[in-house]
């Protein structure tokens, strides 16, 4: 409902660094006002650290050395199943599935400048791992299980095994999950340095504007059973940029044949398609080759009088990285 009542209000969910995280501004006399700035706006998730710990049967000691994100997953994960009418007695002991996508592990870092690293849960608070196999201890399901740390495509990567167990029918139920947190100023000074942020604090998505990416965190979830061989997804495909102009640059070719793909795995043409949901992070050198590839692929068959609406919540909601995937799925 947050992302429905986002986007279709057209929000802006990204503002400045909140102090509790870090002072981005203290970096100018050392990187530069410009770096600084980079580093200075975000979409960030209001006070991670809380956690019903009860309700999951984990001790205030285990939950205080979990990384916020494997909360974030086991409470967001536990209300998509609980939503699509599976309850704790029906989960106990069932096949379903769960699959993660996730990037960093920010909070191996805080746990070793802490006394918290001296803790006996310290192995499990921060391992991806654990991020999943959490939410099948904690609920007692025994279906696939696998966190996916693929960058910008880890929830999308996800999403595809849920799809391919529920097909292969490994499961009846299974539940995808994107989270992402940013604890630390490093990762965020880092792709300030490499120029892949928004000195402006915007994502502004296939606009002349864009300028990089405002970074952003999050957790979406959703559940998909089979009901009888009928998924909400209908198609799906991984691929990969092979060799392009740099290791972090998009191939044309190889985005245009993954959309064939997915749409030859649907068995849906091209000319049905009504709305595209774009990775669009608002970069120069990306919207370009992303639009153009979805033109090459998709708008090709349409002829002269081709139009899809094609958009992407990152200009609401900044880069989700991990999650960003999920969200798109969504916001569809």
């Amino acid at each position: 409902a947050a992302l429905q009542l986002a986007v279709s209000a057209a929000s802006n969910m990204i503002g400045q660094v909140p102090a509790s995280r870090w002072d981005g501004e203290s970096l100018s006399s050392t990187v530069g006002v410009d770096v600084a700035r980079r580093t200075c706006y975000g979409a960030f998730v209001d006070a991670p650290q809380l956690f019903d710990h009860v309700n999951f049967s984990v001790s205030l000691a285990e939950a205080e050395a979990t990384d916020p994100q494997q909360r974030l997953v086991l409470e967001h994960g536990y209300a998509a199943l609980h939503s699509a009418g599976a309850d704790r007695s029906a989960l106990l002991g069932s096949g379903t599935g769960v699959a993660v996508g996730i990037y960093s592990t920010e909070f191996a870092h805080v746990l070793g400048q802490s006394s918290l690293g001296e803790s006996v849960y310290a192995a499990t608070g921060s391992t991806l791992s654990i991020a999943c196999g959490r939410v099948s201890f904690v609920l007692g399901i025994q279906g696939p299980c696998a966190s996916f740390e693929t960058a910008c495509s880890a929830s999308l990567v996800a999403s595809h095994s849920a799809v391919r167990a529920l097909q292969h029918h490994e499961c009846d139920m299974h539940l995808v999950v994107g989270v992402n947190l940013m604890l630390l100023q490093a990762n965020s000074l880092a792709m300030a340095i490499a120029g892949m942020t928004s000195s402006t604090g915007r994502s502004y998505t296939f606009d002349r504007r864009a300028d990089g990416y405002a970074r952003g965190e999050g957790a979406s979830t959703f559940a998909m059973a089979s009901n009888g061989g009928e998924l909400g997804l209908q198609g799906s495909a991984v691929r990969q940029d092979g060799r392009s102009t740099s290791l972090t640059a998009p191939n044309g070719q190889a985005q245009q044949g993954l959309l064939r793909a997915a749409l030859g795995d649907a068995t849906v043409a091209a000319d049905q398609l009504s709305i595209g949901e774009g990775h669009g992070t608002g970069t120069a050198l990306g919207d370009p080759i992303e639009a153009g590839s979805l033109a090459a692929a998709v708008l090709s068959a349409r002829g002269v009088e081709g139009v899809l609406a094609f958009s992407s919540a990152k200009a609401n909601l900044g880069h989700g990285e991990s999650t960003a995937g999920s969200t798109g799925l969504l916001k569809l």
